[in-house]
């Protein structure tokens, strides 16, 4: 394969998770109305960040699997010029989303020093996630022809214990065979997921895990049962260097005012 590129300039990558977008525009979870929070935190990378290199979107970004709103959320993401990349969540339809978008749902994306995986861990029916041999043979092959690139890996359930008791169950069924893999190819340097609509950053065994809040509601940390917070939406930026550095940080759109209404239909 091509030499990666030498240019010593970071890659910028935003990331946009667990949207949760309804075929109807007016639609809420617990009275946020997710296409007003999606918009304002697309404002909020506008307004921060003059270059996207590219947007990786991470699942859930519908609420209801309808065409309508993958439409809706690529018209309100097409204000980046940057290429996208989508991946399932729990919530989504893979195959509408690809019917939607065939060209946004590539696993595999070289750019500049870096190989960009992202990973399929939804389970039709179900609320946890999974790896499927098709996905892991993908990642084996990914990882194994990267040559010199360094590798960030993408997916949407959490594969480590994130100290919240009721989303353990929902989280990645396999992870082991995941982190297992990674810890095999020292040039992975990260593994980003969203799913649990908080921030996660933490460092474990030389990888970086992390996960990005929810452009609508959040999720409370450290809550034993299904807690929400009233923290604002927000999105991940990260600056991926030409000798494997990566940095990264938390954003919130912070002129959105949430306004939770628990007598409305939930998550």
């Amino acid at each position: 394969m091509p030499n990666p590129d030498p240019s010593p300039a970071p890659v910028h990558v935003v990331q946009l998770t667990d949207a949760h977008l309804f075929a109807d525009p007016a639609g809420t979870l617990l009275g946020v109305k997710t296409r007003d929070s999606l918009r304002h935190v697309v404002a909020q990378v506008q307004r921060e960040q003059p270059r996207v290199d590219l947007l990786l979107c991470t699942g859930d970004l519908s609420q209801d699997a309808s065409v309508a709103s993958y439409d809706a959320f690529r018209e309100l993401t097409r204000v980046f010029t940057a290429p996208s990349r989508w991946l399932p969540g729990n919530h989504d339809e893979a195959k509408v989303m690809a019917d939607v978008a065939p060209e946004l749902v590539q696993s595999v994306t070289d750019i500049g020093s870096w190989r960009v995986v992202m990973l399929n861990t939804a389970v039709p029916g179900a609320t946890h996630g999974l790896l499927e041999q098709d996905q892991l043979s993908i990642l084996d092959e990914a990882l194994a022809s990267a040559g010199e690139r360094h590798c960030l890996v993408c997916c949407h359930h959490q594969p480590v214990d994130i100290g919240c008791a009721w989303i353990a169950p929902i989280g990645l069924r396999n992870a082991d065979d995941l982190l297992q893999r990674l810890r095999s190819y020292p040039q992975v340097k990260a593994l980003l997921w969203g799913h649990i609509h908080q921030e996660w950053d933490e460092q474990r065994d030389g990888l970086r895990l992390l996960a990005t809040p929810s452009t609508c509601i959040q999720f409370a940390a450290g809550s034993e049962d299904f807690k929400v917070s009233e923290e604002q939406p927000g999105y991940r930026w990260m600056r991926l260097h030409a000798d494997g550095r990566l940095e990264t940080g938390v954003e919130r759109a912070a002129d959105f005012e949430v306004m939770l209404d628990f007598n409305s239909p939930g998550y």
